[in-house]
Formats: structure tokens, sequence, C-alpha cells
């Protein structure tokens, strides 16, 4: 299991400016095929501009409280589902990873949270030019959120997610390496997001989040 693996052997604790944990090549090859090929439409080309949110046309995070789909967005927004699972036979390999309760086990352990009785939710993200994320905390009901970079083209490794402090000070960005990411558990002083830069191509990563709402991939 290319994740578990990852997670004893390649993962790390960083304390500032909130206990967060670096990890490295926690996918295997035919999973980042997945992502970097995935059909994601681009909002530009509709002429919606980002709005430093993920549900551009959908409402902010108060809206998307509890909703599976990730909110009205879904024509930018790919989650995999049971219904799309068969187009990602790879990742939904890996969303059967994360549902195991070695790895579950072994992620609430370090976070110090049970995740027992939640949900996965995984999105496949391909951010275009313009986009940006305004600093934020994550919903309650996201008992765990990370991304998994994937950048096989070169982009700069500033296009990773910025972490602030409490006064909203950016203290420091996780680089966007390929196969590269972080995890930390949900909490009132967790901000994160992205600072307006330049994408040369595009940002392909994945979203990973344990809920507490009902998403179709049950932790085991």
């Amino acid at each position: 299991m290319t994740l578990i693996n990852s997670l004893k052997n390649n993962s790390s604790l960083h304390k500032n400016p909130f206990d967060h944990w670096e990890i490295n090549s926690p996918l295997n090859e035919k999973a980042i095929k997945e992502i970097c090929e995935a059909d994601i439409a681009n909002p530009i080309k509709d002429n919606l501009q980002y709005d430093g949110t993920r549900a551009i046309d959908g409402g902010e995070g108060k809206f998307r409280s509890g909703i599976k789909s990730g909110g009205k967005a879904k024509k930018y927004r790919c989650f995999v589902t049971k219904e799309n699972s068969k187009n990602f036979p790879h990742l939904t390999n890996f969303i059967k990873e994360l549902c195991s309760k070695e790895v579950y086990s072994h992620i609430g352990n370090l976070v110090k949270k049970d995740l027992s009785n939640s949900y996965v939710r995984l999105e496949v993200i391909c951010d275009r030019k313009g986009f940006w994320l305004k600093p934020h905390c994550d919903i309650k009901e996201k008992l765990i959120s990370s991304l998994v970079f994937v950048n096989p083209n070169g982009e700069s490794e500033n296009l990773g997610t910025d972490l602030y402090n409490k006064e909203l000070k950016l203290v420091k960005t996780v680089p966007f390496k390929h196969n590269y990411g972080y995890f930390f558990t949900s909490g009132p002083d967790t901000w994160h997001g992205m600072e307006k830069k330049e994408i040369r191509s595009e940002r392909r990563c994945i979203q990973i989040n344990y809920v507490t709402f009902e998403t179709d991939w049950k932790v085991l």
C-alpha cells in the first residue's frame, strides 16, 4: 500500500504556524495519470472569474457545509463518487486505502482525532490562471484537510498552499512539488489559502477530506 508506507516513512510533523504534516510520494503513477488527465471545465472559458473560493458559482463555505457534492459548482468541481469511479479506478483504490482502518487509525493517532465514524471525500482539482484562495479555516465537518500536488510540468513550487498565523500573516508555503502534500485537522486557527500567484498552465492536485457528513465512501 503506497499511502500507508508514505505515512509511516515519508511524512513529517511541522509546528508552525499550526500543526501540520507534510507527506512525500503517497500516490502511485497510475493515480497521478488519472489526476493529470481528468477532464475539468475551465471557468475562464465561461467568463467566470475566480473569487477566492473553490465553488466559484456556488457560494461560500457556509452554503456548502454538510453537502457531500461540494455545493452548486459541479461543472467546475470533480468529486470521485461511486457513480464516476469507473473513470478513476486507481484513485478509487486510493480512496479505499483512505477508508481502511490501518490508514485512518494511523492518521487519527497523529492528529489525535477519532476518524472511525467518518467518510472520505476526494476531489480532483485543476486550478487555472487567475486562481487564488482567500485565507480561511475549514468547516467543522471536515475532520482532516489535505492536498496532494501533482506537478509534472515544472510549475513553480511557490504555487503550494499558504499557511497563516492567527493574525493572518503569511508564515510558510507548502511547496508545490510533484507527488507531495500535507494534511492537518481542522481548528479555529488553521488559516490557509493561496495568494494570487502566476500559474503558467495549470495547478493540479487532489483534495482529501475525512468528513462527518455522508459521502459514498464510509470508512471501514
